[in-house]
């Protein structure tokens, strides 16, 4: 177990407020301006350099976000100028776990006042330990923000492909030369009311997919029994298409095979939100089978392959079809399992669209498997973080932890 002094937050750093930054007063520059709710925008001047920690100032402690370089903390933050010699990432880490260490004097994080802030008495390792401590856990987040990268630069890959062969129509022809800028024939079609490649074909959703809505009933009690019994929720659906597991809301087996009469989601189905975030997609991964709970609509594609479906929801042309078929009578917008039937999908020749999935579904595989260590890493990291800063686990052990993450994102490749 680590050695720990326990000592007042105002003797390991000191906070100062930030300065007043309005929109209107910002010149274009490379200095991020960085506020409760990080960076918000870029300035032409800095007031601080160097490492920096940054956290919000008006209500209770939220996100905390470390930079290193020249930026601008605004007004609605404090920002660490003195770390008393202590290693910046270090003192990162003990303010972001704050909350959950244990706290001589207080019970609870009081509202971010600096001189209240100070006063806290908390837990603290001192150097050379404090380096061991930060630096595996910064790996920690260094190997997400990589996996994050990565997966925009895949998913950015896919859906120029799709734009170039599906929007500007510009896909291989039989001489391999771009099909519309060679002068390839287009038609117009009645229901898009535009053109479209000659031996293309415009079709209802509900022609090539099943549309499956969730159970409209009271909704199910949180009831751990079994691992596999959990409903997918709104939040687990990302922007960026992907499944987040992270959290999972269990139900019982009997509660589960109930919300599951209808459908039980898996590899290559689509789940849609129905209210609230209009149109939020995501793709289900491999190997993760579940209900789906309510606000949700399951799609499971029959005769269209299941990526090219997927992007075919991010183009303009279905954004633009969404709008139309959204119940703008409610209080929040909704797109229903009927509106959803109505949605027309351009279909290209079989040959080009299994081309297309045999590309994207690669690039979709690659994606989900950094997404699935993400959550481990998160997990780890999150579990890991207090239990470190209170001295209840050695380093040692964290980097045993994070090989086996590793190991379980190989075997999820194969």
């Amino acid at each position: 177990m680590n050695k720990l002094n326990r000592k007042k937050i105002g003797d390991i750093m000191r906070f100062k407020r930030g300065y007043d930054l309005p929109i209107q007063d910002r010149i274009d520059g490379s200095f991020p301006v960085i506020s409760s709710g990080g960076i918000t925008g870029y300035h032409n001047l800095f007031k601080s350099k160097g490492e920096g920690v940054i956290i919000g100032r008006v209500g209770t402690l939220g996100d905390v976000y470390y930079y290193n370089g020249k930026f601008w903390p605004h007004n609605n933050s404090l920002y660490i100028y003195d770390f008393k010699e202590n290693y910046p990432k270090y003192v990162y880490y003990l303010i972001k776990c704050l909350g959950n260490l244990s706290i001589s004097g207080t019970s609870t994080v009081p509202a971010i006042n600096r001189n209240v802030l100070h006063e806290i008495v908390l837990p603290f390792i001192e150097l050379p330990l404090q380096y061991k401590v930060a630096d595996c856990l910064y790996s920690i987040d260094s190997k997400i923000e990589v996996n994050n990268k990565i997966n925009q630069e895949l998913e950015a890959i896919a859906k120029t492909l799709y734009n170039y062969w599906f929007v500007q129509f510009d896909f291989p022809d039989a001489n391999g030369k771009p099909y519309k800028t060679s002068g390839g024939k287009m038609v117009f079609n009645d229901e898009l009311k535009r053109e479209i490649p000659e031996g293309w074909e415009v079709e209802k959703l509900s022609s090539s997919s099943q549309i499956i809505d969730c159970l409209h009933s009271k909704k199910s009690d949180y009831l751990f029994e079994n691992k596999e019994c959990y409903l997918l929720q709104l939040e687990n659906i990302k922007k960026d298409g992907l499944i987040d597991l992270t959290k999972k809301y269990y139900v019982s087996k009997d509660e589960y095979k109930r919300w599951t009469t209808r459908i039980e989601v898996q590899d290559s189905d689509l789940v849609i939100t129905n209210a609230g975030r209009v149109a939020g997609l995501s793709q289900i991964p491999k190997n993760v089978k579940a209900g789906i709970g309510r606000n949700i609509t399951a799609i499971r594609p029959s005769t269209i392959q299941p990526t090219f479906l997927y992007y075919t929801f991010q183009g303009a042309e279905m954004e633009r079809q969404i709008k139309l078929n959204t119940d703008k009578g409610a209080f929040f917008k909704s797109l229903n399992v009927r509106g959803i039937k109505e949605l027309f999908v351009v279909r290209p020749t079989k040959t080009l669209e299994d081309k297309f999935e045999n590309i994207a579904l690669k690039h979709r595989r690659k994606r989900e498997s950094n997404s699935i260590q993400n959550q481990k890493l998160t997990e780890l990291r999150d579990w890991l973080l207090p239990m470190l800063m209170n001295g209840q686990v050695r380093v040692g052990k964290v980097e045993r932890e994070l090989s086996v993450v590793g190991e379980e994102r190989e075997e999820y490749k194969n």
